[in-house]
């Protein structure tokens, strides 16, 4: 192919009439004026020396999204929250499930089923949970769905002085503990993969949050269960197994290669942990974690 012919192709690519075409529309353009230089391979070939051969289009830039960096070092200190789908024996009829869980306890402190999604019946469910927890979160986080958007929701957390936090697009691990609470609900020997009807779910989840919070033992929590850890009664528990071990060790010291201890729970719960130990929230340590 001569330069000229080059160039040709060139020009055409560069047309500003042509801006918004791909390379094969340009060159079919081209034929249907009367105008043909080489094959639709060559065309490519010559746009993709010149570096043109890429999306020409101006397509909208968006700044990346913060990285949420949470730490909650207290119960009511930082909340999550989600919905999830529960399905029905009706083909193309959904359930939506709403639940608050606190990030350092694990706790389910509210919680909801609807038909729907709609922002005034999230917002009912969180004035519920500032009454029944007599405290109000300093942090919601959420990921970027509709309702968690919701200029209703954001209105009542800005009236309450709550800060919102939400993931990043497509980024799971933002929103971790409501995304774990779920797949532990769903992965329940007894969990029905189908509901008959609204009351049928009431049910089977309200049995399940109540089982959840207070039998459950939390492995992310050092196996006690996300009541005890809530209001603080996880220390007995602790005490009460220490003492356990501390028995067995001095009847069978040769049984152990150290004393056993108890478990405990961590300090600090983060959601996407810095490298340094820079806190986006005042941290304040546990009320109970010292005695």
């Amino acid at each position: 192919m001569s330069q000229a012919e080059r160039q040709v192709i060139l020009d055409r690519i560069k047309c500003e009439e042509t801006a918004d075409l791909n390379i094969a529309q340009i060159r079919v353009k081209a034929m249907d004026e009367g105008l043909h230089v080489a094959s639709e391979s060559t065309w490519y070939r010559v746009a993709r020396a010149e570096k043109l051969a890429g999306d020409r289009r101006r397509c909208a830039t968006h700044p990346p999204k913060t990285i949420p960096v949470l730490c909650a070092s207290r119960p009511n200190q930082v909340w999550s929250w989600d919905i999830t789908v529960l399905p029905t024996v009706d083909r193309g009829r959904n359930l939506r499930l709403y639940v608050v869980l606190d990030v350092l306890s694990r706790a389910v402190v509210a919680w909801c089923r609807e038909p729907d999604e709609k922002g005034f019946k999230a917002v009912d469910m969180l004035e519920k949970a500032f009454a029944a927890q007599k405290a109000k979160p300093e942090v919601l986080n959420a990921d970027r769905g509709s309702i968690m958007t919701d200029t209703e929701v954001s209105a009542l957390l800005a009236g309450h002085g709550i800060d919102q936090s939400h993931s990043r697009p497509q980024v799971s691990n933002d929103n971790p503990f409501s995304k774990a609470q779920f797949k532990t609900m769903k992965y329940s020997l007894d969990y029905p993969g189908r509901f008959i009807d609204m009351d049928h779910a009431r049910r089977w989840v309200s049995a399940w949050i109540g089982y959840y919070n207070d039998c459950h033992l939390h492995s992310g929590i050092g196996y006690y269960t996300p009541a005890s850890v809530h209001g603080g009664s996880w220390i007995t528990v602790r005490d009460q197994r220490q003492a356990l071990l501390d028995t067995h060790y001095a009847q069978h010291p040769g049984r152990y290669r150290r004393r056993p201890q108890a478990t405990t729970i961590e300090n600090k719960t983060w959601i996407n942990k810095p490298q340094e130990d820079t806190n986006t929230l005042t941290e304040t340590s546990h009320p109970q974690q010292a005695a």
